[in-house]
């Protein structure tokens, strides 16, 4: 039996169970919340580092591996010419263009033809089934041993491929992930977060040891064989790829040196769905590929994706399970009551940055506000996954 007291709720001799039940669910919710922002980090960097079999000399032109840039478009007239322009001024030897086509309706294909002069090629997916779909008509028409990926809104250095083929002068590197840096409207790089460095710190803990569990979708590399089987149109091809090093033996690595430019989102208020349907397509690669939590299977690789994959998309209903637990522990003990305070102040924070910009501008309010904000998109989007949405069909976000 539950007793509401002043200054909380108590429960009386009765109700052992119930008080120990709760007592239980609290620190589970405690650790939960915790485990993949804090803990897992904490026991990946005590896993010792892959060593590495190669010294990432860089490649003299003629020996330097075929490769096959593939841009992915979907209606891109605006944007395609200036993609396929920055690709011509990539320094390296005879590489291999490819625009892979989702079945686009506007002038896109035929800009693209303009440029077959230049070793520029057409994908076409003559039936809209997404972006993997595309991408794998190019795969299918590609030439290179290893193939780099790349979004239309992406703008590639000069030297990035240069950089990015030696990593696979290690037999065990299976494909390499660039970074992203972020432009702003008036052309300037716009300073990397506090999210954004642990992001990138935690991928390199990862690319260490079993290997990134997910790449940059906007800028990546494979080698052609792990491309070739196991290519799955269903699922977003920075977790299919990672996967499939995977279970060929291979790992994907983090790539510091290799940067992919691009500009934030026109609409801010368009960056929230666009959180959404990363984590419904996270969602659905992983109810598609369940055995990859296998550790006798994957081994470390399955501890990291449920480290840094399962246990962030349940970060949101930890939180909740933790408030009220505490809520209905707050009688029977101090830690209880200061969890409780502690978490009405950091919510009452966040409700005030989204009033007020200026708490947002603020280290102190930006950084709580950009960790709920990311959570209740996690909640939305497993609302919409367990109801049945899906996110085959991709359309880009305007920039």
């Amino acid at each position: 039996m539950i007793l509401p007291v002043e200054g909380g709720v108590v429960i009386n001799a009765g109700s052992q169970g119930l008080r120990a039940m709760l007592v239980f669910l609290f620190w589970l919710a405690a650790f939960g919340v915790a485990f993949s922002y804090f803990i897992y980090p904490v026991l990946l960097a005590l896993v010792p580092k892959r060593k590495t079999k190669a010294e990432f000399r860089p490649s003299p032109h003629d020996q330097a591996p075929a490769v096959s840039l593939i841009v992915t478009a979907h209606n891109e007239e605006s944007r395609i010419r200036e993609k396929i322009e920055n690709c011509l001024k990539i320094d390296y030897p005879d590489l291999e263009i490819i625009v892979a086509s989702d079945c686009s309706t506007d002038a896109t294909d035929q800009i693209v033809a303009e440029y077959s002069k230049n070793n520029v090629l057409l994908a076409r997916a003559e039936e809209r089934k997404g972006k993997e779909h595309a991408q794998l008509q190019a795969i299918m028409k590609s030439s290179g041993q290893i193939l780099v990926f790349s979004d239309v809104a992406t703008s590639i250095p000069e030297d990035a491929l240069h950089k990015m083929v030696r990593y696979f002068q290690d037999p065990a590197v299976g494909a390499v992930s660039s970074e992203d840096r972020f432009v702003s409207r008036d052309g300037s790089i716009v300073g990397e977060g506090a999210y954004v460095r642990y992001e990138m710190w935690l991928r390199g803990l990862e690319s260490e040891r079993g290997g990134v569990v997910g790449l940059s979708g906007s800028f990546f590399a494979a080698r052609k064989e792990v491309c070739e089987s196991d290519w799955d149109i269903y699922s977003p091809s920075d977790f299919n790829t990672a996967l499939n090093c995977a279970r060929k033996g291979l790992v994907a690595v983090t790539a510091p040196d290799v940067l992919g430019y691009y500009q934030d989102v026109s609409d801010p208020s368009k960056e929230y769905q666009r959180k959404i349907r990363t984590v419904i397509r996270g969602l659905t690669a992983l109810s598609r590929h369940m055995e990859v939590l296998n550790p006798k299977r994957f081994g470390l690789f399955a501890f990291q994706v449920f480290g840094h994959k399962v246990m962030r998309w349940a970060v949101p209903w930890f939180q909740v399970l933790l408030l009220v637990t505490s809520l209905l522990l707050s009688g029977a003990g101090l830690v209880y009551v200061l969890a409780f305070i502690g978490q009405i102040a950091f919510y009452s924070l966040v409700i005030a940055a989204r009033f007020v910009p200026a708490i947002r501008e603020k280290a102190w309010g930006k950084i709580p506000y950009f960790f709920v904000q990311v959570n209740v998109a996690i909640a939305h989007a497993t609302v919409f996954f367990m109801t049945g949405r899906r996110m085959t069909v991709w359309t880009p976000s305007k920039r």
